[in-house]
């Protein structure tokens, strides 16, 4: 039977109670779905003559003094003896009641690490309680919580939340070979064993992720991901959106719109943009709502393709609206999109969020009589103010960039008319096939697989701070060839955690350097560029560098997209070691566009805080050893888990809990295939299995 969700609370929560809710643990599934952090043994008493220094431990014995040191930091300081050593307990934050509850003659049981030392033995901050009663017989779970929600209180909650919680089985039983390991255990079987461990189970079992009831938790989660996502596609299927068929036209007439832009554009298209064009128009001429998702490699020509099919839509007598997360982005559509579409005709108009009054009032006109055919901007789009005459097709770029609310908003545009528009999303991350095939599944998926000819490898060099007077030299030979540069900072303002240098200070010191270098006056001027300057600012900062007028361009992440500057040849990214993968391999990308060689140097700090880790390491790694954005791709979400390439997609549904997509692609197999069989045959037991695990958030799969 479905569970229903908690009724809201008629009187006020107590302080844990707000912090349940916080946790969302809201229903008796929820906290019985609230697995362990780690495990603590409370089942032994260690006698302190026999610890050994750095060791876990549990001790007993008596308080033998009890007393507040102000002196410096206010401390706590007790002293417990247990007959065969003593050992100083030290508390830096405490309160009165714990204070009361280690007054001198208390019994009570400590644990934490054992620090040994010239003033003897001791533990900072231990957890304790009064020695009474019989020790555990098994291991004690921790549990992840947040403040004013101690572990005693989490534990009877999810113990009672396991005791109610409806476990009947919604997994079909013949569905299965009988010997998978997936099903060798009940879902109630696997979520004793974690949250009630026997004594006689070891903790290695507990954190195994190939014991049975790890793998029954995992294949549940992983098939209510695959069912949710299922019954949005055939949910989706069941509504009307306008059919956009390209209509022969006789030769008086002329060609199609996208047949005219086709025969204007100065290029070919690839066979690969030829082929997702093809699929992207099948789409458009049946009557129900495209949700395709267009991924290509940075520079592998999405935009035209995109245009091909925004020309589709416009020959059909419908509107199209392409919304960017930037204006950078979305202002590099626009002129791209003037100049093939205008010299044909097509009226676009442009919307941002820092237009003048004048200008927007005309656009937002333009647009309701349906003189604009198409819609370009930012999340100014989807405004309430902004009435569109027939919209029928919304294209978003870097689409994880936008939360789920505002495709959503961008789709009920047309709701009014009973249909909804097609949807055509883009990225230039490409999607790693186990994501694909989980998060992604309820979308139709067009890939750009191949570059256009001409594009130019990048080098990429790893190259260490210390040698940033070689780089500022190699830039001085750039610039006197006539290419230009971008120097790319992380952050634009000082930060007490990361040492890093802002982008003020590093314009003002390449500009030092650089004169003294002595490169000429036109090809000194060293443009700044950040997310908090005025709008008309960057626009002139901007002009400036595409024209080539600006030699140098000092940026933050702003420039991750959506430039396109042919001329620029050389990329450096300062503090590499703190970006992302797919962030480094995005910025790359904005090199390497036009005939001249290019290189993108990776600087990296060598200060003694923070050195470089691993994990920026294997990431600088892959950046050298691989140019293809697909491999990257692949290599970051080993990195870094899903939520780099999600994004904001399902906003409001958490990641994976317990499956890893990296390791658990053959439960992610068997739960696709078991997936439309439960739908089918099974559609009762394919409902509670998704209430149990999801709940309401199964309503965000619709964006």
């Amino acid at each position: 039977m479905t569970q229903p969700p908690a009724p809201a609370p008629s009187t006020p929560l107590s302080g844990p109670q707000k912090a349940l809710h916080k946790l969302g643990l809201l229903r008796p599934i929820d906290l019985a779905l609230h697995l362990p952090l780690r495990y603590e043994d409370e089942t032994r008493i260690v006698k302190l003559r026999n610890v050994r220094d750095g060791e876990l431990a549990q001790i007993e014995g008596v308080v033998t003094s009890c007393e507040v040191r102000a002196h410096g930091h206010r401390q706590l300081l007790v002293t417990l003896d247990d007959g065969s050593e003593t050992c100083l307990l030290r508390f830096f934050s405490f309160y009165p009641s714990q204070q009361k509850a280690l007054a001198v003659g208390q019994r009570i049981r400590a644990r934490g690490e054992i620090k040994g030392g010239f003033g003897g033995l001791q533990m900072m901050h231990p957890s304790f309680k009064a020695a009474t009663g019989a020790l555990p017989t098994a291991l004690t779970p921790v549990y992840p919580t947040v403040a004013a929600l101690p572990q005693a209180y989490l534990r009877r909650a999810v113990l009672g939340g396991l005791e109610r919680a409806d476990l009947a089985e919604t997994v079909p039983s013949d569905s299965l070979p009988a010997n998978n390991l997936a099903l060798a255990w009940s879902l109630r079987q696997a979520l004793s064993f974690l949250h009630l461990p026997r004594p006689d189970v070891a903790l290695v079992a507990l954190q195994d992720p190939a014991h049975p009831a790890w793998q029954r938790l995992k294949f549940e989660e992983l098939l209510a991901q695959q069912l949710s996502q299922l019954q949005a596609k055939r949910e989706r299927a069941r509504l009307r959106a306008p059919v956009l068929r390209v209509l022969r036209q006789p030769p008086s007439v002329g060609l199609p719109l996208h047949e005219q832009l086709l025969a204007a554009l100065p290029f070919q298209l690839t066979a690969a943009q030829r082929r997702v064009s093809e699929e992207i128009m099948r789409d458009l001429a049946r009557p129900v709502p495209m949700h395709r998702l267009l991924q290509g490699d940075v520079g592998s020509g999405k935009t035209v393709v995109a245009a091909l099919a925004a020309a589709i839509c416009m020959d059909a007598g419908h509107q199209c609206a392409l919304m960017a997360p930037t204006e950078i982005l979305a202002e590099q559509h626009f002129r791209k999109l003037i100049g093939w579409l205008e010299p044909l005709g097509v009226k676009t108009a442009w919307l941002t969020g820092s237009q003048k009054t004048k200008e927007r009032r005309a656009a937002l006109a333009q647009i309701a009589s349906g003189e604009a055919k198409l819609v370009v901007g930012t999340h100014a789009v989807i405004q309430d103010k902004v009435v569109f005459k027939n919209l029928a097709l919304a294209i978003i770029d870097e689409q994880h960039r936008f939360g789920v609310a505002q495709r959503l908003a961008l789709r009920d545009k047309l709701i009014a008319t009973g249909q909804e528009p097609h949807l055509l999303m883009m990225t230039a991350t490409p999607i790693p096939r186990t994501l694909a095939m989980s998060y992604y599944a309820d979308l139709d998926v067009s890939t750009i697989d191949e570059l256009p000819p001409g594009r130019t490898p990048i080098v990429t060099k790893v190259v260490s701070e210390a040698r940033r007077d070689e780089v500022i030299a190699r830039i001085s030979v750039q610039l006197a060839q006539g290419r230009q540069v971008y120097w790319v900072c992380p952050l634009i303002e000082e930060s007490e955690v990361l040492d890093l240098r802002n982008a003020t200070e590093t314009h003002a010191q390449l500009s030092q350097a650089l004169q003294g270098a002595g490169v000429g006056a036109a090809a000194l001027q060293i443009g700044l560029l950040h997310s908090r300057m005025p709008v008309a600012e960057k626009k002139a900062v901007m002009a400036l560098f595409t024209s080539g007028a600006m030699g140098v361009l000092v940026s933050t992440t702003v420039i991750e997209v959506g430039v396109d500057v042919p001329n620029a040849s050389l990329m450096v990214i300062e503090h590499a070691e703190r970006f992302g993968l797919s962030q480094l391999h995005q910025l790359r990308g904005r090199v390497g566009r036009g005939a001249s060689a290019s290189a993108c140097v990776l600087l990296y700090s060598t200060g003694e805080a923070p050195r470089l880790g691993e994990t920026a390491r294997e990431r600088l790694k892959a950046m050298v050893e691989t140019g293809d954005g697909f491999e990257i791709a692949r290599r970051d979400l080993e990195i870094r888990g899903p939520g780099e390439f999600l994004g904001a997609r399902q906003s409001g549904a958490a990641l994976l809990r317990f499956a890893d997509l990296a390791s658990d692609t053959v439960l992610l197999d068997r739960a696709r295939q078991l997936a439309p069989l439960m739908l089918d045959q099974h559609p009762e037991l394919a409902a509670q299995h998704i209430a149990r695990w999801l709940g309401s958030k199964a309503q965000y799969l619709k964006a």
